[in-house]
């Protein structure tokens, strides 16, 4: 048994005190359980890949940020849905808000969105170009599996069956993709 087999047929629980103990591994291992389950529930509820993605990182860092979660009232599975539903319902109501705030304001004025700036337009093109370029630099099999994933909002699940594979190598795929992803990009971009 590898370590790799080793880490997954670890308990939720395990996996939980491992993170509270530090062990950022165990993070991974929950993401890898649990990120479809989470993306699939927000990509449901706010109708937007971006902000389903948005969501899902959201809550694994409170997840592993506030440790809130006590393992005596529900299991991982039923806390990270309830956060999620209970983070959208919120995203829903500010955004029906601000779009409700910015409907009247434009019949009131009769103005219409501001468009960016030359600044804000050269901001956002070196922003997706820094992007493009990363992901340029994955393995093929890597970004095949992140563009399924976030581009068309399959699940992992879904892109296995899709590419004729293991549910695990895809997992293995997407995981180092982000990985490199990160230490390429760092924070500015994810």
């Amino acid at each position: 048994m590898t370590r790799s087999d080793a880490a997954d047929s670890d308990s939720d629980r395990e996996l939980v005190l491992k993170l509270q103990a530090g062990d950022t591994d165990a993070l991974a291992l929950l993401y890898d359980r649990y990120a479809p389950m989470v993306y699939t529930l927000a990509l449901k509820m706010l109708q937007n890949a971006a902000e389903a993605e948005d969501l899902t990182q959201e809550a694994f860092v409170n997840f592993w940020q506030q440790q809130k979660y006590d393992p005596n009232r529900g299991s991982v599975g039923s806390y990270l849905a309830t956060y999620t539903r209970s983070r959208a319902l919120d995203r829903l109501r500010v955004g029906g808000g601000r779009r409700n705030i910015m409907k009247k304001v434009e019949r009131m004025t009769g103005a219409t969105p501001r468009p960016a700036t030359p600044l804000e337009q050269a901001a956002q093109s070196e922003r997706q170009q820094r992007l493009r370029e990363a992901l340029d630099r994955l393995s093929p099999a890597e970004r095949e599996v992140l563009e399924i994933a976030y581009f068309e909002g399959l699940s992992q699940s879904q892109i296995a069956q899709r590419l004729g594979l293991p549910l695990g190598t895809v997992k293995t795929r997407s995981r180092q993709g982000l990985l490199r992803l990160r230490d390429d990009l760092g924070n500015d971009l994810l």
